[in-house]
């Protein structure tokens, strides 16, 4: 039976766990990714092309069904690194910094390899740099559950409420376009743009911190994912109004996400929540602070009437979304695991390939601490 759409009654921010309810917001979610496959085509029964990794091919278990997730706590690794990075970037480690701001890319190590103070590195270098790419890995090519017992070390394993996943490994969110899809432009024929800005499933209480994204299948060119840098939008803004902007929380909603999913007749495993956050969040191992709004999940600051707040967000949004000159493109190659902190960036795919080739990749989305702000400061 297909989910129906949905309110959601949940606990706020607040310290004294008051009920509010949420009705949905329709127009707000931006859904691109399908709910069902052609497994003949998927397969190679049909075309000759099929996935490379079919064990990774999308599935939609409708007997999975999960209670609300519990509160738990989060350890983060990336208080004990040693900042100059020796376990995770030996001598002979190729390290090319993208932008000035956001975005590096490695060369020369082995991510699955590495010993738990190198992991502790990654945590710490992922959180400076806000997204790392790294080449020639081997995660796509090891069993699924080794991968899973490797991301736990980060957080506890997000399980998402609506997409799809290996057979029997609800853990590993997939991304998935199959090979003749033409969903992209019925998309654009009521549409301008595929960008959809958002950090993962802010809407839980204990969003993703250290998140892991690798290539299964690729067009020849196209499928890039932008990432903007949430802690170079802070700075930019000026100390008037950053001061304005701490104490204010907002709502981020995952109704319509699981609405989406409803009007698709697909799968809801878990009921959505609504939690608020701080707009300007800490990261607890850099200290930084970061924008924490998205358009996509987030509905409104709390305490303003619903004009104040959308002016507000977005402005927010904006800000974000037209600042080139903190953000960056990282482009996929055979091998390649993207890793970043979704605790001060924000993210979007692109759909900008029409030849219906296939693009095929699986995140690992182990979840942090609630997000919490500490005070603000004048520079």
């Amino acid at each position: 039976m297909a989910p129906s759409l949905v309110e959601a009654t949940t606990t706020t921010g607040s310290t004294t766990a008051e009920l509010r309810t949420y009705k949905l917001q329709a127009g707000q979610y931006k859904e691109l990714d399908g709910h069902s496959i052609d497994y003949d085509v998927e397969t190679g029964r049909k075309g000759g092309r099929g996935a490379k990794y079919p064990h990774y091919l999308p599935t939609w278990d409708r007997e999975q069904h999960y209670p609300p997730l519990e509160p738990f706590e989060h350890y983060e690794h990336g208080r004990d690194a040693d900042p100059a990075f020796p376990n995770l970037l030996p001598k002979g480690t190729e390290v090319t910094d993208l932008t000035p701001f956001i975005g590096s890319e490695v060369k020369g190590i082995q991510l699955s390899s590495l010993s738990d103070e190198a992991k502790d590195e990654l945590a710490l270098f992922v959180a400076q740099r806000k997204v790392v790419a790294f080449r020639r890995q081997d995660f796509a090519d090891l069993p699924i559950s080794d991968v899973l017992r490797y991301g736990a070390y980060f957080g506890r394993h997000h399980i998402h409420p609506t997409s799809g996943a290996p057979e029997g490994f609800p853990e590993i969110h997939l991304v998935h376009r199959g090979e003749t899809d033409t969903g992209a432009q019925e998309y654009f024929k009521t549409r301008t743009s595929s960008v959809a800005w958002h950090s993962d499933v802010s809407y839980e209480q204990q969003p993703p911190g250290t998140t892991f994204l690798y290539i299964l299948d690729k067009p020849t060119t196209g499928g890039d994912t932008l990432f903007v840098d949430s802690v170079q939008a802070y700075k930019r803004l000026s100390p008037l109004f950053q001061e304005r902007l701490h104490g204010l929380r907002a709502t981020h909603s995952g109704i319509e996400q699981v609405n989406a999913a409803a009007a698709a007749a697909s799968i809801k495993r878990r009921e959505p929540v609504v939690n608020d956050h701080p707009l300007i969040r800490t990261h607890p191992a850099t200290g930084e602070k970061a924008i924490f709004v998205n358009d996509q999940f987030t509905r409104s600051i709390v305490g303003l009437k619903q004009e104040e707040s959308d002016a507000l967000l977005k402005f927010l949004y904006d800000h974000l979304a037209y600042g080139a000159d903190f953000q960056v493109r990282v482009k996929w190659e055979e091998g390649t695991v993207v890793v970043w902190d979704n605790r001060v960036t924000q993210h979007s795919a692109i759909v900008d390939w029409e030849n219906g080739q296939r693009r095929h990749l699986a995140r690992m989305t182990p979840q942090a601490e609630r997000p919490y702000e500490t005070a603000f400061e004048r520079s």
